[in-house]
């Protein structure tokens, strides 16, 4: 009594270390995947940046509608000067001519030949009127801030297909290695029995064989399923940037009877076949807005050839310090300008015909693109929602034929079991079970990724799988 209560104890003890050791493994869910690839994506993070600098060049084009004022200050060390000694009152020459020069003039506080100069100004600017050009250009950066947004919902889009896709063939992996390793105990237990029957002279060497052979042919697809499984569960930590030591397992079921949408998308698929996105595919707004900025740049190509109207002012202190280096309040003189530029190109070598020559190229390309985007979004909306129709019945049809196949595998056991049936009967049937389950499974596997697409669509850049 004492050895068995240690034993239990010992194993138990044993059991408790082994949890201990093992890492806790939790199932992870599409959910969870999808936000682990997007919080760790390199594309977008890519795509983010571009919209930062897509906010920063329409800041930049806001400015060009904005006063433009600056500050520039500066000291000047004058060493050697040709005014030198000109306006000395001692020399010769200026005492001898003090009938003509106003004997109230400084001229120690003239600019000429200073050997200290401060400098102080502010300059603002405004442009009036400039023939459009930075409406247009504004427009132009507005359009690419939004171009920007809808790459980055497309490549969020992609990147939540491929994740799908990973995630839903490494459920499929498991459950194709599940279905052969239990091809492979039903044809090991029928080997068993077979063996049985022949060491007891019921069955001949002939059956042995045969049920030995189908035994020995259901192992290597067992090994083939479980390296499918490796890779499926690779590909799928590359996406997820997971390390190979990181458990990882997934909390989903292929083999179900009623096989909803797929958690995050269940919305947007409702939405998607309700009303299927053709017109409003973000590669289709994309190419609009391509067409708009075409559009502007033949806008600002027009306004090179108008008038630039501008308003600049300047308010600045000099300096001159009359003794030292340092000046004093009294020394500073003011200087105050305003004024208005007007710009009118007259003759430019021909350049501003050849920007609009290129604009109105790069138009013609632009709305030939956008006419080839519509069409192609049409065509892979209809495909997709065809696909879904298709996938959706392929599954149903798989709904009744697992339980008549494992039903047939149950009647040729038993008539094996009983002698009425032959090893190549059972074989039959048992091969028939499995691929009943596995076609069940790739059913499953295809409605899921077919509905996911339908769910992305209008984000996803057009013919992506």
């Amino acid at each position: 009594m004492k050895t068995t209560i240690a034993s239990v104890v010992l194993s138990l003890i044993m059991v408790t270390a082994a949890h201990a050791q093992s890492p806790a493994t939790t199932a992870l869910t599409l959910t969870e995947a999808l936000r682990i690839a997007e919080s760790r994506s390199e594309t977008l993070a890519e795509t983010r940046a571009s919209e930062t600098r897509a906010e920063a060049d329409r800041m930049r084009a806001r400015s060009l509608q904005l006063p433009q004022v600056n500050f520039t200050g500066s000291y000047d060390r004058t060493l050697a000067s040709e005014f030198n000694g000109i306006f000395d009152s001692s020399t010769s020459s200026t005492s001898t001519t003090t009938s003509t020069t106003d004997s109230s003039v400084d001229f120690s506080k003239l600019p000429f030949g200073q050997r200290n100069v401060y400098r102080a100004t502010v300059s603002a600017s405004q442009l009036l009127y400039s023939g459009g050009r930075t409406n247009a250009q504004l427009a132009q950066a507005e359009l690419g801030k939004r171009s920007a947004a809808l790459a980055t919902d497309g490549a969020r889009a992609q990147l939540q297909l491929e994740v799908a896709k990973a995630f839903y063939d490494a459920a499929l992996a498991d459950r194709l290695v599940t279905i052969a390793e239990s091809g492979l105990a039903q044809s090991g237990a029928a080997y068993e029995q077979t063996k049985l029957g022949f060491d007891a002279g019921r069955q001949p060497e002939f059956e042995l064989l045969r049920a030995q052979v189908a035994r020995d042919n259901q192992r290597p697809v067992v090994i083939r399923r479980r390296a499918d499984r490796d890779t499926a569960y690779l590909r799928l930590r590359q996406l997820l940037k997971m390390p190979a030591p990181e458990p990882l397992a997934l909390n989903v079921d292929l083999d179900v009877a009623t096989l909803t949408a797929p958690e995050p998308f269940i919305a947007a698929l409702a939405a998607a076949t309700a009303e299927p996105p053709k017109a409003t595919r973000a590669q289709v707004l994309q190419a609009d807005a391509l067409v708009n900025v075409r559009e502007q740049a033949i806008a600002i190509a027009r306004s090179e050839r108008l008038p630039s109207v501008s308003v600049t002012s300047a308010v600045g202190k000099v300096g001159y310090p009359s003794s030292g280096v340092i000046p004093g309040l009294d020394d500073f003189r003011t200087n105050a300008t305003i004024g208005l530029q007007v710009s009118v190109p007259l003759f430019t070598g021909y350049r501003l015909q050849g920007n609009a020559l290129a604009a109105r190229a790069d138009l013609a390309g632009a709305q030939a693109q956008r006419n080839q985007a519509r069409a192609l979004a049409g065509l892979d909306t209809e495909t997709a929602i065809n696909e879904l129709a298709a996938t959706d019945a392929a599954w149903q049809a798989t709904a009744g034929t697992i339980q008549q196949a494992q039903r047939a595998y149950e009647i040729a056991d038993l008539r094996y079991r009983e002698g009425l049936s032959t090893q190549l009967e059972l074989s039959d049937s048992r091969l028939s079970l499995q691929v009943a389950q596995a076609n069940r499974a790739v059913a499953a596997r295809d409605l899921q990724i077919a509905r996911t697409r339908v769910a992305l669509l209008k984000d996803l850049p057009i013919g992506a799988r």
